[in-house]
């Protein structure tokens, strides 16, 4: 959209035209420039469910690996700011000038960020061929859609605990084994209230929580990309991140996320959440080997 942004422009200012920005477009053109500079096969396709984009990505790519479709795969979410999508969220008015406070009851908003996440998925017979030990394992994930509203969460958070427990159960793991979540939290009124009760049906002590996008801003498509990348660097470092700009608990909910940055823990496994627009709600679990 950037790109053709900038076609746009040129052309409304009677400049050369630049089709090389409309041969960007193409949402798919991302992974397709990615595939070509790496050689990655004759396999590559592109994901627009919002922000859980990264999130089904991978899962997609655990799938495809699942299923004997591919031994490897490179899965993950690119986003840049543009204009169109800066006046998209300031016409939903639910940009915060301040900078997002997730889990704050006075929260206003998101603050949109943008940059690349991406992971390497292979089977453990390839990673064992290649004599290289994994960083972490994908133990399981959760896909759920509540179609609840176009833009909102489901009030309750119905969607966010399916596709929970759904990670949860594929992983074989109790809700009290997660030792660090990373939560969609965007800092809005509505999907924090949502994600916070989500969080407290599927745990009876909800483990330490935090929204990196108080650091990174909200990434979009990007999103579950970065944030996994974050939760792999979690585990290989003891990493628990702050939930900046919390000052304030809200009423609703019972728990407080994580106020400052914590090394050198035992994380063991990690809970990520990634929730789209529409109702899309996407979980992983990833573990330590």
């Amino acid at each position: 959209m950037r790109r053709t942004e900038e076609y746009c422009r040129d052309q409304y200012q009677k400049k050369q035209s630049r089709l090389r920005d409309i041969n960007r477009h193409d949402p798919g053109d991302s992974a397709l420039v990615m595939a070509d500079l790496l050689g990655t096969g004759n396999i590559a396709t592109t994901i627009n469910t919002a922000c859980s984009s990264s999130l089904n990505s991978i899962i997609l790519g655990a799938r495809m690996i699942r299923q004997g479709l591919c031994e490897a795969a490179l899965a993950g979410g690119t986003d840049c700011l543009c204009l169109f999508t800066l006046n998209g969220f300031n016409s939903l008015m639910i940009l915060d000038k301040n900078g997002c406070r997730p889990f704050d009851s006075t929260r206003q908003g998101l603050t949109l960020g943008e940059g690349a996440g991406f992971v390497v998925l292979e089977s453990e017979d390839h990673a064992a061929k290649r004599r290289k030990i994994p960083l972490c394992r994908l133990s399981g994930w959760g896909n759920t859609c509540d179609a609840h509203h176009m833009t909102a969460s489901s009030p309750e958070g119905d969607g966010a605990v399916a596709s929970m427990n759904e990670a949860l159960a594929m992983s074989s793991l109790k809700p009290e084994q997660i030792d660090y979540i990373n939560a969609h939290g965007t800092g809005t009124p509505n999907n924090d209230l949502s994600e916070g009760r989500a969080l407290e049906k599927v745990f009876t002590k909800v483990p330490p929580v935090s929204s990196t996008k108080a650091v990174t801003g909200h990434t979009l498509g990007a999103s579950g990309g970065i944030e996994t990348v974050l939760c792999i660097l979690s585990i290989l470092h003891g990493h628990i991140y702050p939930n900046l700009r919390y000052t304030s608990p809200m009423a609703e909910l019972s728990f407080k996320p994580a106020l400052s940055m914590l090394s050198g823990q035992k994380i063991h496994h990690v809970l990520t959440n990634s929730f789209g627009f529409g109702g899309s709600n996407s979980t992983l679990v990833l573990s330590a080997i």
